[in-house]
């Protein structure tokens, strides 16, 4: 059994955080398919045996948002696990 998550949940991943990336940061979705596949989140969403794949795009998109603002993706809400008050 491969440890990769498969290509066709992946895909769908990279079309939908690209998109919600080149619209926040207003570059092109190449461009925001670029900085999505450089990522730490990424290179987890890649990793079967973590199963971020149950996550939706835009809680990844939010683990991308912070990796870029504090250096780790595991800042995010969803990943800390905390309450938002």
């Amino acid at each position: 059994m491969s440890n990769r998550t498969r290509a066709s949940i992946l895909q769908n991943f990279d079309v939908e955080v690209s998109r919600l990336i080149a619209d926040s940061r207003g570059v092109s979705e190449m461009d925001g398919f670029r900085l999505f596949l450089d990522s730490e989140i990424h290179r987890m969403l890649e990793n079967n045996e973590l199963k971020m794949w149950h996550f939706s795009p835009i809680a990844i998109f939010d683990m991308w948002e912070n990796e870029v603002i504090t250096g780790d993706p595991r800042n995010s809400l969803y990943l800390r696990g905390e309450e938002i008050e």
